[in-house]
């Protein structure tokens, strides 16, 4: 095992996230504009498609992190039935579930019950469709509606915030049944399907446009709450929640929803919005 992946079982997850959650809000314009500019420098960021395109007109590293993308940025497809990538990032894995088992990296799958923590819930996806895209530091890190849906219920699962950086993907088992996590349950004019927000080493600090900070706190026991007195509904390409720092989205459908389209596989660069597929035809 490699070292910087041994650690990771070492460290003190929570603690660390705490540490940086509060050095990345930060106020003091020498250390926050140090911190943007060195990402934008080794990331390459692509500052001109944001509304504020001054890296030191931000005033946290956290509200440049989550910066808001000029209008445009992010077009749908003209196919009303498409469906659109919900985050920019890289697709770590797509493709069907197997049974009730989702493929992480060679060797290692993990359990759909796992991931939503209902085993229930977990039947409704029994041989559907997955996608895991990874946002790296240099992405847009606001997640967008798929498909249109309105939002039944989202479970904040406890666990471990392992790195979900591509070397421990392919290292560490089940990990994203095993990091911290909200799984949001939508109700789409087809039938239901989930958005999977999995939480990273280093902040794991979560936000939905329906409830603002939803992690942390971090959770101690799964926590479900049901919305649907509220009839919330989002349209495809709405602004759903983002990560404060990088992380991973999964997104699933029952068997027989949807296909991806032969263009993607894992490791193909991906925008919001961008048509990734279409229903079954």
């Amino acid at each position: 095992m490699r070292p910087a992946v041994l650690l990771q079982y070492l460290l003190p997850h929570r603690a660390l996230s705490r540490v940086v959650y509060w050095a990345t809000r930060w106020t003091w314009r020498p250390w926050k504009d140090f911190l943007i500019s060195r990402v934008v420098s080794a990331y390459r960021v692509d500052m001109e498609q944001a509304v504020v395109t001054d890296p030191r007109a931000y005033p946290t590293f956290n509200a440049f992190f989550t910066r808001a993308l000029k209008p445009g940025a992010r077009p749908l497809p003209d196919d009303p039935q498409a469906l659109a990538c919900p985050a920019d990032g890289k697709i770590s894995q797509l493709g069907r579930i197997t049974g009730d088992r989702i493929f992480q990296a060679k060797g290692f799958d993990f359990s759909v019950a796992e991931l939503l923590a209902d085993a229930p819930d977990a039947k409704t996806y029994t041989d559907g469709t997955f996608i895991t895209v990874y946002l790296s530091p240099r992405d847009y890190h606001r997640v967008h509606m798929p498909l249109a849906g309105t939002l039944r219920e989202t479970v904040h699962i406890p666990g471990r915030l392992f790195s979900v950086a591509p070397f421990s993907v392919n290292a560490v088992p089940r990990l994203f049944a095993r990091n911290e996590r909200l799984v949001c349950h939508f109700d789409g004019d087809e039938g239901p399907f989930v958005v999977v927000l999995v939480g990273a080493m280093l902040v794991s600090s979560v936000e939905t446009v329906w409830s603002g900070l939803e992690i942390p706190p971090y959770a101690s026991s799964v926590t479900r709450k049901d919305w649907r007195e509220r009839a919330i509904r989002l349209e495809r390409g709405a602004e759903m929640g983002r990560f404060n720092m990088g992380s991973t989205v999964i997104f699933a459908l029952p068997a027989g929803r949807a296909t991806w389209d032969d263009r993607f596989a894992a490791e193909t660069l991906v925008h919001v919005g961008s048509r990734i597929g279409g229903p079954v035809r």
